[in-house]
C-alpha cells in the first residue's frame, strides 16, 4: 500500500482522511477486545467460588474433620518436640564418641553395613561389612557373626572373616592378615593395624625428611612409602649404602621394625679396606641400639659426605 500525504494551508504534510479514519475503526476494535477478555476473566473467577462452594458443601464435614485433627497434634507436638530433641542430642553424643574412638584408634570408618541373613528365637546370623582406613592403609573386613541366647547368656562368634588392605606396606602385613582370617580374630587385627600404620608413617617421614635434608645424597627410587632408601656419595661414584627398612608382624600381632644396611664399593676401595664390607652391617645394627633409627642414618649419610 502506497501512502499520500498531503500539504494543508498552511503548507505542513498531513494524512489522508483515509488512514486516519482506519486507524480509529482498529483502536475500537482493540477496546471492545479488552472488554471481552475482562468479561471472560470475571465469569471463570465465579464459576471458580462456585465450584469451591459446591466442594465445601459437598464434603465440608470431612475437611473440617482433618483440620481438626490436625490441630490435635500441633496441640500434642510439645512432647514431639521434646523427643525430637532428646534423640537429636543422643545423636551428637554418639558423634563425639565416635569422633573420641577415631582419636585414641586411629580408624576411621567410611562405611558400616549390617544385613540379618537369619533369625529364630534363640539364633540370628548377621552378615557385617566395614570399610574405612587407618593412617595411610584402606581396609575393608567382611564377617558373619552368630549369635546364640544360651539361658541368660548371649554367645557371639564371628564365622567367615575376609580381609582386605590396600597399600604399598600391605606386602609387610599380608601373612598376618592370612592368619587372622584363619582365626577370626578380628580384635587382634584392628589393634595390630593401628600399630603396624604408626610404623609405616614412621618410616615414610624418615625417609621423606632425609630426601628433603640430602636431596643430593638420598634417593628414593620405590617411593617413601616404601621399605627401600638409597645413599650414594656425591664425591665417590661407585660408593653407595642401601637402606632395607621392613616392618616385621608376628603372629600374636607384634610389630617391630627391621633395618638392615647393604653397602656397594668399587672394587679397588674394597681390597683397601675389607673391614668396612665385612663389619659395616654390625657396625650399623650397633649404632641403632645406642643412637636410634634417625641418629644412625644420619651418621652413615655424613659419612659419605665427607
Amino acid at each position: 500500500m502506497i501512502s499520500v500525504r498531503v500539504k494543508n494551508s498552511t503548507g505542513s504534510l498531513q494524512e489522508p482522511r483515509g488512514q486516519e479514519q482506519f486507524g480509529k475503526i482498529m483502536e475500537k476494535k482493540y477496546e471492545d477486545e479488552v472488554q471481552l477478555l475482562q468479561k471472560e476473566i470475571e465469569m471463570l473467577e465465579a464459576e471458580r467460588e462456585e465450584t469451591l462452594r459446591s466442594i465445601f458443601i459437598e464434603h465440608g464435614d470431612r475437611l473440617q474433620q482433618e483440620l481438626k485433627s490436625f490441630f490435635e497434634e500441633l496441640e500434642g507436638d510439645g512432647e514431639q518436640k521434646h523427643a525430637l530433641s532428646k534423640l537429636i542430642t543422643q545423636i551428637r553424643d554418639l558423634e563425639k564418641d565416635l569422633r573420641r574412638q577415631t582419636e585414641i584408634n586411629g580408624i576411621t570408618l567410611n562405611e558400616c553395613f549390617v544385613k540379618t541373613l537369619n533369625k529364630s528365637e534363640r539364633r540370628q546370623v548377621q552378615q557385617v561389612r566395614l570399610a574405612g582406613h587407618c593412617g595411610l592403609l584402606l581396609f575393608q573386613v567382611e564377617f558373619a557373626v552368630t549369635e546364640i541366647q544360651e539361658g541368660k547368656a548371649l554367645l557371639r562368634r564371628i564365622t567367615e572373616l575376609n580381609i582386605v588392605v590396600d597399600g604399598a606396606e600391605f606386602k609387610d602385613f599380608s601373612a598376618f592378615v592370612s592368619r587372622v582370617e584363619d582365626t577370626k580374630d578380628l580384635l587382634l587385627f584392628f589393634r595390630t593395624l593401628r600399630t603396624f600404620s604408626e610404623r609405616c608413617e614412621e618410616r615414610q617421614r624418615t625417609f621423606q625428611h632425609f630426601q628433603e635434608k640430602y636431596p643430593d645424597v638420598v634417593g628414593l627410587p620405590e617411593g617413601c612409602r616404601s621399605e627401600l632408601m638409597v645413599m650414594q656419595s656425591p664425591k665417590l661414584p661407585g660408593i653407595s649404602m642401601t637402606i632395607f627398612w621392613k616392618i616385621d608382624v608376628s603372629k600374636e600381632g607384634l610389630v617391630k621394625p627391621s633395618l638392615e644396611l647393604l653397602m656397594k664399593m668399587p672394587d679397588q676401595a674394597r681390597e683397601m679396606d675389607t673391614n668396612v664390607m665385612e663389619n659395616g652391617c654390625d657396625h650399623f645394627r650397633s649404632l641403632l641400639q645406642i643412637l636410634g633409627v634417625e641418629a644412625s642414618i644420619e651418621g652413615l649419610i655424613r659419612t659419605l659426605c665427607l
